[in-house]
């Protein structure tokens, strides 16, 4: 099968066929592939030469690390590149650089500004340029061509300014404007911690000692009140009896006035000033064994024994006084003895009216502190009772304070590290761009590429040969081999005549092929010089 499939091959690739095609049509395939090659190389070098001029920029970190200062400046390098490209590019720009260097001096005349801004962005040209083993961008190129190389390099040196000025007063601007947005929202979180804290203040202001904060104090000061409501009503039961008491003296002292004398002639007691005696002395030694002799109740107590018993040391000694005078005085010409009126004038009836009428202006004074102490426990016991109500008010206006307070604060914070990032960007020490390759000054002409045009001219002039030998080939009608004749006719070949040629035709022959290798090696000289040229030149 391996020797079927070579024979076929061999059959169907037959060299010596194709190498008679070429032998009979030279000049067909020569001619059409010198004018080809030449057509194509010459208008290459017919047409004006431009240059390129290149420069590489590169996009540096910032000076400061982002731990210590972080940059306020949002958006990606590419996207911030677009943005600077179409601001350069616009047509107030690009008319501004055709006015300083007057590119295009024999189109302005006879095309439009649009036009020209048009066709200087073609000559434009904006490369990024990507890390090794990495997406990021770290440089881009910029580059511009024109008819002159000083001209291309003085264009491509204004577009890297332009680049690298405008990027730095974009970032400038920008983090500026973001220092001034959050200033603005700090101003507006001041305001709203101002207000919140006013509303906290006029919370405090009118529910004054009603805090839950308070709230302990209160309780102690409610606990104090009760217990000095409990002495008040104490020192009242005190005070009533005390009335009581000097009630009932009163009313004996006024009885003895009528009867001084019992039937042995000795004054008659006091029974009520004895047992209020009883009872103080017995006060007194309650009092004793629970508090000191400085005790404002212990010397009170010995204040009234004091008086009770001066009382009735005043009270016995004028009844002594009266029941020691003769029973006869009304018959002589002294006067006579002395009425209940004139007794009621004597100093213990006057004390006993003293301290009565003390004793109720103390039992008055009692109620009056009790009612303003009921009073005050009732303010207290309902500042208790609405302490839950007012927490959870006062809770809600802290809470909104504290939200206010978080954000305020958490604005202050940004707004310092933006001012630290907007004096880092004035000071042009946070990401820039810098010149790595300055724009270069091209010796040889960006365009045409003669090299390239060298190898579009060959390959037009091949495919022209080409043609023409195939067309050649399709309308001569003649047979030149075996093989042909078979294809027309399914005969055999039995002889084959031999050619005859006189020696003049030999002659003519050979000198056709003498000329047709001429003009091949004529043609195929040109062409390698023309690539060794344009190798050259380009």
């Amino acid at each position: 099968m391996a020797d079927d499939f070579e024979k076929e091959h061999a059959e169907s690739f037959d060299w010596r066929h194709y190498w008679a095609i070429a032998r009979r049509r030279t000049r067909y395939f020569l001619i059409p592939l010198f004018i080809g090659w030449a057509l194509v190389w010459g208008v290459g070098w017919l047409l004006p030469s431009r240059y390129r001029s290149t420069t590489l920029i590169l996009v540096e970190q910032p000076m400061v690390p982002q731990q210590f200062v972080v940059p306020n400046v949002g958006g990606n390098f590419q996207d911030r590149l677009q943005s600077i490209t179409q601001q350069i590019l616009s047509r107030t720009r690009l008319l501004r650089i055709i006015e300083r260097f007057d590119l295009y001096p024999k189109d302005r005349k006879h095309i439009s500004s649009d036009e020209l801004v048009e066709r200087m962005r073609k000559d434009i040209e904006i490369e990024l340029v990507r890390s090794p083993g990495r997406e990021e961008l770290s440089s881009f190129n910029v580059s511009y061509i024109s008819e002159r190389p000083e001209l291309a390099q003085q264009v491509t040196s204004e577009l890297t300014n332009l680049f690298i000025n405008e990027n730095l007063e974009a970032r400038q601007q920008q983090s500026e404007n973001t220092t001034e947005f959050l200033g603005s929202q700090l101003e507006d979180a001041r305001q709203t911690l101002a207000a919140q804290e006013e509303k906290v203040r006029k919370f405090k202001d009118q529910h004054l000692g009603e805090l839950p904060g308070q709230l302990q104090s209160n309780l102690q000061i409610l606990s104090g009140l009760q217990s000095q409501l409990q002495s008040e009503q104490d020192a009242l039961n005190r005070a009533n009896q005390q009335g009581v008491y000097l009630d009932s003296l009163l009313g004996q002292y006024r009885s003895l006035q009528k009867s001084s004398k019992t039937r042995d002639g000795s004054p008659i007691g006091l029974p009520a000033l004895d047992q209020e005696l009883d009872r103080l002395r017995a006060q007194l030694a309650d009092l004793s064994s629970h508090y000191t002799d400085k005790h404002p109740d212990v010397r009170k107590v010995k204040e009234q024994i004091a008086k009770a018993e001066k009382i009735k040391q005043k009270i016995t000694a004028d009844l002594q006084a009266n029941a020691s005078e003769p029973l006869n005085q009304a018959s002589t010409d002294e006067p006579a003895p002395r009425d209940a009126s004139e007794i009621q004038d004597i100093t213990p009836m006057a004390e006993l009216k003293s301290q009565s009428k003390a004793n109720k202006i103390e039992i008055a004074n009692r109620q009056r502190a009790i009612q303003e102490l009921l009073g005050k426990i009732g303010q207290y016991q309902l500042r208790l009772n609405r302490a839950p109500a007012l927490e959870e008010q006062l809770a809600a206006l802290t809470r909104g304070y504290e939200q206010s307070q978080a954000n305020y604060d958490s604005l202050l914070k940004k707004k310092s590290d933006s001012e630290l990032a907007t004096s880092l960007e004035k000071r042009q020490q946070g990401e820039h761009f810098s010149v790595l390759d300055p724009p270069s000054l091209p010796a040889k002409p960006y365009f045409p590429n003669h090299l390239k045009l060298f190898g579009v001219g060959l390959g037009v002039g091949l495919l022209l040969g080409g043609v023409m030998v195939a067309g050649a080939e399709m309308q001569d009608d003649r047979i030149y081999d075996e093989k042909e004749l078979k294809e027309l006719r399914s005969v055999v070949v039995i002889v084959e005549i031999p050619k005859i040629t006189t020696p003049e035709e030999n002659r003519l022959q050979h000198r056709a092929i003498w000329l047709e290798s001429a003009a091949a090696a004529l043609v195929f000289s040109a062409i390698l010089l023309g690539g060794v040229v344009s190798y050259l030149q380009g």
